[in-house]
């Protein structure tokens, strides 16, 4: 049998995607947010059908370094744009046109202008898709049925399964103590370790893709 270099071999995906809980209001999910933070989880996320107020601050978002990326952006389509005029007209074909300089910066403005504005853009769209970790068409939590109701009138917290602190039971222990209502236990695709999972407490469903702890 041919043994693949580590680097080429997949690894089997975690069965548990995450501990999903439904709030009653977007107060409450707030409030779940800033508790979950508070317990020292890092990889969750909120689901609502409409921005609220305070959510970043409550989950401990920070400024996003999304500006950060459309700046280098910038300044790569500037510099880019310089060095191209520059070999073009001094180096690679100079033409002498009334006595002018081959290169000069003043009249190379625009073109470096066009290209830090191409360059911005590209990088503010790729740098967004990336940071949101998109595009994305399979979400785990796209199998349960009460998620359906996020772009409506409910409001989730989900504590994803790679984050370091996370078990099933003491994150719906948590969930449940914040207020969470239709605390769901959200399988990802793969195959299912039983023992792991009756190990932490949670029992293996017919369905592997959502079971409630209801």
């Amino acid at each position: 049998m041919i043994q693949l270099p580590k680097l080429f071999q997949s690894e089997p995906p975690n069965p548990v995607f995450g501990v999903m809980g439904e709030f009653p209001h977007p107060g409450a999910l707030l409030d779940a947010a800033r508790g979950v933070r508070e317990a020292g989880y890092t990889e969750y996320d909120t689901y609502s059908p409409f921005p609220i107020h305070g959510m970043d601050d409550a989950m401990g978002l920070g400024q996003s370094i999304l500006g950060y990326i459309v700046f280098i952006g910038g300044i790569m389509g500037v510099s880019a744009a310089m060095l191209m005029q520059w070999w073009m007209g001094a180096v690679d074909y100079p033409l002498n046109i009334s006595g002018k300089p081959a290169f000069a910066w003043e009249p190379s403005v625009p073109v470096a202008f066009e290209l830090m504005i191409l360059l911005s853009a590209l990088a503010a769209v790729g740098g967004m898709l990336a940071l949101n970790r998109l595009p994305r068409p399979y979400n785990p939590l796209f199998y349960s049925q009460n998620f359906t109701r996020s772009t409506d009138d409910g409001f989730f917290l989900c504590i994803e399964s790679v984050d370091g602190l996370f078990t099933v039971r003491n994150a719906e222990e948590l969930l449940e103590r914040l207020g969470a209502q239709n605390i769901e236990v959200i399988y990802d695709h793969g195959k299912l370790d039983e023992d792991l999972l009756e190990g932490d407490g949670v029992s293996v469903p017919a369905d592997p893709q959502v079971v409630s702890s209801q």
